[in-house]
């Protein structure tokens, strides 16, 4: 071996020993550093003629172990959907109040109907009857407020994927960034370890919005996907379009989170993720906060339709002079038809004491009133002649009204061996003549149509409804228009239609109380919403979504509920006696100490009420004190799933991180070896170098 040859090892390994030390230095400095992965200097021997020539440092690659970076990804995505998940719905089980307490919303809904029964066991004290409305209009106060704070809590979340889709934007754009500069640093075999140690960082940060899989390019840095494979960053990176929603109306008002790949292709981003921030946002927004509405609308709904039945029964003394109903979504000739049964309206002085009185008796399509027959086509003209002036019945825009003349007032009474009935209604009940609480949209969707029923919808007039998949992604909008066939089934036909209508998705369905539904032929089953509704039925004015309640308009009910303004007003108003059907024109037939009225109030919450599914939870006749209990555990069930799952998740995520630390983290006590050891190595290489100089002198001296 020469001189000059011993002399080029020794350097090689003095200059490689020196790079080694470098890197032991950064790894030591950024020992405390967040997301630091520790550097690893790969050197390789070097050979002249089949000779060892010295050592050289071959790269400087990050220590990445990528079986768990991709295990540390995939458990920081899903501990993010949990954590986000499980912080709104405790946000949402809170504005239920806390059960243990005693002073929770459903604790409230027992509360009232104590109060009624107070209120029975003195009907003329006002204060009592006072404290019964105030629980009542405290109970839809609170449900409105409620349905109100868990809208909010979906704006937030709509809010917060904005902000998600920016942030995956900057993220995506600096990844690629550097995804430039390793190939770079690759192709002149520069020290690339700096950029990709901040490219995985950044890579960390973006897995936790969403679930990516990271892949190596051969020509330096890293490929970015979806979980379902759609391309993030290499080759240029995508781009995500959201538009946040302003105030939440209805489903329609949330948009679609668009993804762009680099070569332009535009695919849905909730359709290709299954874990991450956004997953769990979207889910929140769109299935864990709209369930917890649905059931909220459909006890208070309830709530209200039992205090109503109750009332109806019932009788204020003095009795009103007028009744005016609730817009019943259809003309009067639909509406009387179909009940059975007999009921009795009856014209009363001040004193409760009978003026005139109607005995109607319901057989399907026809009827009798005080025996003279009548159809749903001369019904108020009948009903009219047999009140002889004493009161007046009209119909318009969907609602019925009695007025009494003078100074007398108005009761309807069934008759309790065989009270009317329609959509298990009576007819008082269903016209909505003396409801104690009153909404401002139509809240019951048992309309008693049938299939031979006119719609009342005008031909040409649409309503376009919009499917999405399980993960919110949209799959058709689908435009209908009204049928020149004026029947309800002439609408079914064209609703269910497999081209023109949703036919492709499942079919629409009326039973046997006139509520349409919507049956999915897909499994997982798409959701469905309103885009669009420019129907108007006449002669009621409310579109074919209000009527039915198709879409999000279930679950918009809650906030709409008051107890009527002249009972809030003046508790006196309130119906707590009940009509004497006994009782022969010139008797009384009302009595002012009469409570039995506020009995059938007080116990409004034991009986079994139709409740329909919503919010996951099947529906049944179900006593309303039974129902609120049950939903009360459900939700406080789902708070606890949902913080378990959050808890495993993070468990998860610390255990694979701190894997991954343990791999790719820096030990000092390994650098301290290292250190030493490179030392040694660059004292040793000095020391050749040295040997070698003195065996370069003593030559030249022999020369």
């Amino acid at each position: 071996m020469s001189l000059n040859l011993i002399m080029n090892t020794a350097t090689s390994g003095l200059m490689t020993a020196q790079g080694q030390l470098r890197v032991v230095s950064d790894n030591v400095a950024n020992v405390n550093t967040p997301g630091y992965v520790r550097k690893v200097a790969e050197q390789r021997a070097m050979t002249t003629q089949g000779m060892g020539a010295g050592v050289e440092i071959a790269r400087v690659r990050l220590a990445t172990d990528r079986f768990l970076q991709a295990a540390s990804f995939n458990a920081g995505a899903e501990a993010a959907r949990q954590g986000v998940r499980y912080e709104l719905f405790d946000r949402i089980q809170n504005l239920f109040g806390d059960p243990s307490g005693g002073t929770d919303f459903f604790s409230q809904v027992d509360e009232m109907f104590s109060a009624f029964a107070v209120a029975a066991e003195d009907p003329i004290s006002s204060p009592r009857r006072q404290e019964a409305l105030f629980r009542a209009e405290a109970l839809f106060d609170e449900s409105a407020r409620i349905q109100t704070q868990i809208q909010a809590v979906r704006e937030d979340a709509d809010g917060r994927i904005q902000s998600a889709v920016d942030g995956a934007n900057l993220l995506l754009e600096q990844i690629e960034a550097l995804n430039i500069e390793i190939s770079r640093a690759s192709v002149t075999g520069a020290d690339a370890s700096g950029a990709e140690s901040a490219q995985a960082k950044l890579i960390g940060e973006l897995s936790e919005l969403m679930d990516v899989r990271v892949s190596a390019r051969t020509q330096g840095g890293v490929s970015v996907r979806t979980s379902a494979g759609v391309l993030l960053a290499g080759d240029g990176y995508a781009t995500l379009e959201y538009q946040r929603a302003g105030s939440v109306n209805s489903e329609s008002a949330f948009s679609e989170i668009w993804v762009t790949e680099p070569r332009g292709t535009k695919r849905s981003l909730a359709e290709n993720i299954t874990s991450g921030e956004i997953k769990g946002l979207l889910e929140l927004r769109n299935v864990d906060a709209p369930a917890a509405s649905e059931r909220l609308a459909e006890l208070v709904t309830r709530v209200a339709d039992e205090l109503n039945r109750a009332h109806n029964a019932n009788s204020a003394v003095p009795a009103p002079a007028t009744l005016t109903g609730r817009n019943v979504g259809q003309s009067f000739e639909n509406a009387v038809a179909g009940f059975s049964g007999t009921t009795n309206i009856a014209v009363v002085d001040p004193a409760g004491v009978v003026q005139n009185q109607v005995e109607i008796v319901f057989s399907g399509g026809t009827m009798t009133l005080n025996g003279t027959p009548a159809t749903p086509a001369t019904f108020l003209a009948v009903l009219n002649a047999e009140l002889g002036g004493a009161a007046t019945a009209s119909f318009a825009g969907g609602v019925l009204s009695l007025e009494a003349a003078g100074v007398n007032g108005l009761v309807v009474a069934d008759d309790p061996a065989d009270p009317s009935s329609k959509t298990g209604r009576g007819f008082s009940h269903f016209f909505g003549l003396n409801d104690l609480v009153s909404t401002d949209r139509p809240a019951l969707y048992d309309t008693g149509l049938t299939t031979t029923s006119p719609h009342g919808f005008t031909a040409g007039e649409t309503l376009k409804f919009r499917f999405t998949g399980d993960t919110g992604a949209r799959l058709r909008d689908i435009e209908v228009t009204i049928p020149a066939g004026g029947t309800v089934d002439d609408l079914l036909i064209a609703l269910n239609d497999s081209n023109t209508g949703v036919g492709y998705f499942g079919s629409f369905s009326l039973d046997a109380s006139g509520a349409l539904s919507f049956i999915s032929a897909r499994t997982p089953a798409p959701q469905l919403s309103v885009l669009e509704d420019r129907t108007t039925q006449v002669p009621s004015g409310v579109s074919l979504t209000e009527l039915f309640g198709i879409g999000g308009t279930r679950a918009s009910r809650a906030d709409g509920f008051s107890i009527r303004a002249d009972i809030r007003q003046s508790p006196s108003h309130l119906a707590l006696a009940q009509l004497d059907l006994s009782a022969a024109p010139g008797t009384s037939g009302l009595s002012s100490g009469d409570g039995r009225g506020a009995l059938l109030l007080a116990d409004a919450g034991q009986n079994a009420a139709a409740f329909q599914a919503a919010g996951g939870a099947s529906g049944g006749p179900i006593s309303i004190s039974r129902y609120a209990s049950e939903m009360a555990g459900d939700i406080g069930a789902k708070a606890s799933i949902a913080k378990a799952r959050q808890e495993a998740a993070q468990g998860l995520y610390n255990e694979a991180t701190a894997r991954q630390v343990a791999q790719e983290g820096v030990n000092l006590d390994e650098e301290l070896v290292l250190l030493t050891t490179y030392q040694q190595a660059f004292n040793a290489s000095a020391r050749l170098i040295q040997a070698a100089n003195d065996m370069y002198d003593t030559l030249m001296g022999m020369m």
